[in-house]
């Protein structure tokens, strides 16, 4: 009883010792509301802090993709605008991709993996080691439409984290994938984008994407309400702010039926993840491979080209962030050989990126 109670006052203590970081972290990306006691705060949240808090992330980001206009065309904008993603059929000119196709096929790396309900996931981070072997992939990146769509919808300048990613499905009997729920990443704005190098076929867990849920409404606004105020609660203790959202619930805020982007090779895909998305649960085992890139920068800050992102944050003197995703990777794998808890990721060294995922332990 005596160690509970001192282990309780030295929590405690702490926490108002960390008071000027944790109320740094509000005007951050930071999405947690457990342990910081202001952005978990029940009695602010009840009067509507969270809610505050996004609505002011999102005021900058509209400031800052003001500032990308130029990078992207008149009529994307307005179909980002009104849907929240972009799509691109026949990126790139047919030999380009047929060049780019075949120098991932032929890819043997180190990747991450990461394990969540029946499905694992695939990353092979695209590092400047990575990239001098790769020309077609470096080509993709200097492409008009992909640079500056992930650029205008990221709403920062700077390059996002680049993947070469593959989805495997259905890979044994676990339970179901949690990126098959409809969900938001966080509570901004933020970019992910997908080139789909093979066909994406109904039946395969396509993207699936709510349009127009990207949009703050007084509808939405209260959803975020409730589920601050339930997220803020002690005994839930909760550490992300990623929201599911139900069938129901997507129809008391009159949400557009999702649409699922089942769509052939060299497809782009840029998309806000604040808006309602998930992966489609896929009726049968499957593979999908495609370039992924991310990005998510400090929601707060009023430039696009001096704000800080995760590409930045990570790459001192390396250009743009390459390395991030594999310093990121190194950490978790160091973690493992300590014997602390990685819970759903391993390292896989020297795999191709559509060879079969070996059997989770």
């Amino acid at each position: 009883m005596g160690a509970r109670w001192l282990s309780s006052e030295m929590f405690s203590a702490l926490r108002w010792l960390l008071l000027p970081w944790w109320a740094v972290q509000v005007f951050t990306g930071e999405k947690s509301f457990w342990p910081n006691p202001i952005l978990g705060g029940p009695g602010l949240n009840r009067r509507g802090f969270a809610v505050w808090r996004g609505r002011l992330a999102h005021r900058m980001t509209a400031r800052r993709r003001r500032q990308l206009e130029p990078l992207v065309p008149l009529a994307d904008r307005l179909a980002f605008e009104r849907d929240g993603y972009v799509i691109k059929r026949d990126l790139l000119r047919p030999e380009d991709f047929a060049a780019l196709t075949a120098e991932i096929g032929a890819l043997s790396a180190t990747a991450g993996e990461f394990k969540e309900g029946d499905a694992i996931t695939r990353r092979i981070p695209l590092t400047p080691e990575l990239l001098a072997r790769l020309p077609a992939c470096r080509s993709l990146l200097r492409h008009p439409a992909f640079r500056g769509l992930t650029r205008y919808v990221g709403s920062f300048d700077a390059e996002p984290l680049l993947f070469i990613q593959t989805i495997f499905t259905q890979v044994d009997e676990g339970q179901a994938d949690p990126q098959t729920s409809m969900h938001i990443d966080t509570f901004h704005p933020t970019m992910k984008a997908w080139l789909f190098l093979e066909d994406v076929a109904e039946e395969d867990g396509p993207f699936t994407y709510a349009p127009g849920s990207h949009q703050r409404t007084a509808r939405r606004e209260a959803w975020e309400r409730r589920l601050s105020i339930r997220a803020s609660d002690p005994r839930t203790r909760k550490t992300g702010g990623a929201f599911r959202i139900t069938k129901p619930e997507m129809a008391r805020l009159r949400t557009a039926k999702p649409k699922r982007f089942a769509v052939p090779a060299n497809t782009l895909v840029v998309a806000d993840t604040y808006g309602f998305h998930a992966r489609r649960r896929s009726a049968r085992p499957s593979v999908r491979l495609e370039i992924w890139a991310y990005s998510r920068g400090n929601p707060f800050s009023p430039w696009a080209r001096l704000g800080i992102s995760p590409a930045r944050l990570w790459r001192g003197p390396i250009r743009e962030g390459k390395w991030a995703a594999a310093i990121g990777f190194g950490f978790m794998a160091l973690r493992r050989r300590l014997g602390l808890p990685v819970p759903g990721f391993r390292l896989a060294p020297g795999v191709t990126p559509g060879a079969p995922p070996a059997p989770w332990s």
